[in-house]
């Protein structure tokens, strides 16, 4: 007894001191129940009912509600069956058992009349406070949502509709009572630019409800009550975990305006740029005419005035044709016409066609899929064909090819063509300055250019790679990059493969009279020369400082 003593008031002057976090109640659970342990030993030992300690047993019995319903149960039910024990052994009988049973009932009964009141008003204050801290969330919670301009929908789970903000309300002509308890579907309704209703599983909501990730839509109109259409960025995020998602979140913004002043916008980019090129073209060929000795005799000095004056022309008529370019693409009308396409052959015209701007350069240019390995080996190289459009793709490679050489200062450029069943990759890596991390994500964006000391020396519109993306997304591929800044770039184009048997039965379906594969299309003048950057497609017309254009006399 001594022991058990000794080791139950150690813990509970240890459980005093050290435990101080929630697990304080735990620790003085623990401790009571060691406590009451030795007690009932003591009494047990010393007499039963009839022991000099049972007083010591009444005073710690009424405390046993203090720590909660489920306390005082267990220990009822130790006590009881204590003295069912007792009784059933014939320890205790006649009067000692009455008063045994005194003993034990007396005092829990007490300490559930005492505690039970005093724990009941003190969890009844706690909720209460609970309930006014929730209270004012979510009173908090409604001014944000209602003071929000967006379009705010909240659906469950199962699609019914819990809430719904002004702003929803407004757009979609749906009043808040006759909205909430409905299914999305019929308060948020979805159609395609051609006004065709967009499927169930094609919904943004239902995609967010089935994959439980974000999924964001700037192409989707919405119908309102009254039948009216609008045209809205989507946005719908999932509400919960994985395992447990509760509903989703939509949110949308009315943008019919933004898209009408962004079509003005490109309309009249491309008027204005479709109207000056012929000025800027009529220009360029006087300026050729003018450096040509078969037509005009200048001196060295104002054909070095002249020259410059025609790179500048042929910037600008790179700048306007990358803008109407850029304007068929947001419009979409950049429709490729795809023809069957060798891309070993292909590739090989577009890297020969800039063979000459590289040597005079001083830089090598190699074509990776060529007819001879390191040793000098005949090496047999797979046909790779791809469905696509071949001015398009031309377009592509050129630039990229030509961009690897403006920006190698010294070393070689290599192209290489790989394919599998499925794909067929052409890769163009250099080793000229490469570009820095934090601009990698941002190359393929609109007038987007490296701004550093390798390339401010260098002109471009900074609209080229973003033209590039297009083009080569247009005929259902994708471009990429890795770079190490100060080591060069690898830009990779990736287009769909078709097969060889696939590739015949094109060909052979063609009509009579007009090639079926472009393998051997002439270069356009772009692939000749001008100036270019990683960051914007050189389109340079064919010199017409070397073939003088057809302009008509100008009158005296």
């Amino acid at each position: 007894m001594l022991v058990l003593a000794s080791i139950t008031a150690l813990y509970s002057l240890a459980a005093y001191l050290f435990v101080k976090d929630t697990r304080a109640h735990l620790a003085g659970v623990i401790a009571y129940g060691a406590l009451c342990i030795t007690v009932l030993l003591l009494v047990g030992l010393s007499g039963g009912i009839h022991s000099p300690f049972i007083g010591l047993w009444l005073l710690i019995t009424v405390f046993a509600g203090l720590f909660g319903v489920y306390m005082l149960g267990a220990f009822a039910i130790a006590a009881n069956v204590y003295g069912l024990f007792q009784l059933a052994t014939g320890l205790e009988t006649g009067g000692a058992a009455i008063a045994l049973m005194l003993v034990i009932e007396a005092p829990l009964i007490a300490s559930f009349i005492i505690w039970h009141n005093r724990t009941n008003g003190r969890d009844a204050t706690a909720v209460n406070a609970l309930q006014q801290q929730l209270s004012q969330v979510a009173s908090k919670s409604d001014v944000i949502i209602n003071s929000i301009a967006d379009g705010v929908v909240v659906v469950d789970s199962a699609g019914i509709v819990q809430l719904i903000n002004p702003s929803a309300q407004n757009m979609l002509g749906w009043p808040n009572r006759d909205a909430v308890g409905l299914d999305y579907r019929s308060v948020i309704k979805l159609v395609d630019g051609a006004g065709n209703p967009i499927a169930d599983d094609l919904s943004p909501i239902h995609q967010v409800m089935a994959s439980n990730k974000s999924a964001t839509n700037n192409d989707l109109i919405l119908v309102t009550k009254s039948s009216k259409k609008v045209l809205v960025s989507l946005v719908v995020s999932p509400v919960g975990e994985d395992s447990h998602q509760t509903g989703v979140i939509a949110v949308f913004r009315d943008i019919t305006r933004e898209k009408e002043e962004e079509r003005q916008k490109a309309e009249f980019i491309s008027t204005a740029s479709h109207e000056m090129r012929t000025p800027v073209a009529a220009i360029e060929g006087y300026l050729g005419l003018a450096m040509n000795p078969a037509t005009a005799v200048i001196d060295e000095k104002a054909k070095t005035y002249l020259q410059k004056a025609h790179e500048a022309t042929q910037h600008l008529g790179r700048l306007f044709q990358d803008l109407l370019t850029v304007s068929k693409a947001e419009d979409a009308r950049l429709i490729p016409r795809q023809q069957v396409v060798d891309m070993i052959s292909f590739t090989r015209e577009v890297v020969e066609g800039l063979q000459q701007k590289a040597k005079e350069k001083g830089i090598f240019v190699s074509y990776a899929p060529g007819d001879q390995d390191t040793d000098g080996n005949r090496r047999i190289t797979p046909m790779y064909y791809a469905l696509i459009d071949p001015d398009h793709m031309r377009e592509v490679f050129s630039n990229l090819i030509d961009n690897a050489i403006k920006y190698t200062l010294q070393g070689s450029v290599t192209v290489d063509v790989k394919g599998d069943n499925d794909n067929v990759m052409v890769s163009v890596n250099d080793t000229g300055v490469g570009i820095p991390p934090e601009d990698l994500p941002h190359l393929f964006q609109k007038f987007y250019r490296v701004d550093n000391t390798d390339t401010r020396t260098i002109g471009g519109t900074g609209l080229g790679l973003y033209i590039s993306r297009r083009l080569t997304e247009a005929n259902s591929g994708h471009i990429k990059v890795t770079s190490t800044y100060g080591k060069g770039s690898t830009f990779t184009v990736q287009v769909p493969r078709i097969s060889n048997e696939r590739a015949g039965e094109l060909m052979s379906a063609s009509q009579p009279g007009q090639p079926a594969a472009q393998n051997t299309a002439p270069l356009p003048a772009f692939a000749q020369g001008g100036a270019a950057t990683p960051h914007n497609i050189g389109r340079t017309p064919a010199s017409l400082a070397q073939k003088p254009p057809q302009v008509p006399p100008v009158a005296p």
